[in-house]
């Protein structure tokens, strides 16, 4: 009965430390339609669709995809004639990436970032991209104040900057101090990391914000906004749960023995 015991602790902790090395060997993938003048699309990797009819200002939340390279294929919804974008694509384990396709259609590219999970807890993060492809050279600050980014050309993603959590009266201008886009009462969650991305025309300019993550504290951060992302993140802790409990089961049995 004893041997028995100890078979199933091995079984569980076996399981649970072979789950968490596969979780850390994956990537973690978000796609964003960033092409103003593109029609609605449909992704492959490696053969396999894993986006259907993403239209322009859609991103999807990350998506878990194995460390190594992989091909990529954009074709334009439910027709598979002719891709408008086709490359390889290299992720590494425990990474985040934000894949965006870019420019107008007929220069269509994809810009790859790699993305932080991480942030100071009761502070907030945020990273701004420049994905116009006819806006001038911005800045992005407090209306009336000092820029928290500045000089980002199109196809630029700037660093991430730490802030206190709260609201920003911001606005998009450009590097003269004229005004292009007003984003007055912007919230910054604590705990929470942001991409904002400029999107559309210079006439029409407007953001798109995306969740990188949100950490409650003490907890490990969760990534984009739900979905795959989310669930692996929580079965991390499941596998640390249960390495737990089985640990806790050995020193108990062992404790038992002695006693007996």
């Amino acid at each position: 009965m004893k041997k028995f015991g100890l078979s199933v602790i091995a079984l569980v902790l076996s399981l649970a430390f072979a789950n968490f090395a596969s979780a850390a060997e994956n990537a973690m993938v978000r796609i964003f339609h960033a092409s103003p003048d593109a029609p609605a699309v449909d992704v492959y990797v490696n053969g396999d669709v894993v986006v259907e009819g993403a239209e322009f200002k859609d991103a999807t939340d990350y998506l878990e995809l194995p460390a190594g390279k992989h091909m990529v294929e954009i074709y334009p919804a439910g027709d598979m004639s002719n891709a408008v974008i086709s490359t390889e694509l290299e992720v590494m384990a425990g990474q985040a990436y934000t894949v965006a396709a870019i420019n107008d259609l007929a220069n269509l590219e994809l810009s790859v970032t790699t993305d932080t999970m991480m942030v100071e807890e009761g502070k907030t993060k945020v990273r701004v991209g420049h994905f116009s492809p006819d806006a001038p050279t911005v800045d992005v600050g407090l209306i009336g104040g000092d820029a928290l980014f500045s000089g980002a050309n199109f196809k630029d993603v700037t660093d991430y900057s730490e802030l206190d959590a709260g609201t920003y009266d911001l606005e998009i201008r450009t590097t003269d101090g004229t005004q292009v886009l007003d984003l007055s009462g912007t919230t910054l969650n604590a705990n929470t990391v942001y991409s904002v991305y400029a999107v559309n025309t210079a006439s029409n300019l407007e953001v798109v914000v995306l969740t990188d993550a949100t950490m409650m504290p003490s907890e490990m951060p969760q990534t984009g906004m739900g979905g795959t992302a989310n669930s692996a993140s929580t079965n991390l802790w499941v596998y640390a749960l249960i390495g737990g409990v089985a640990i806790t089961s050995i020193i108990g049995l062992r404790r038992f023995q002695k006693n007996n």
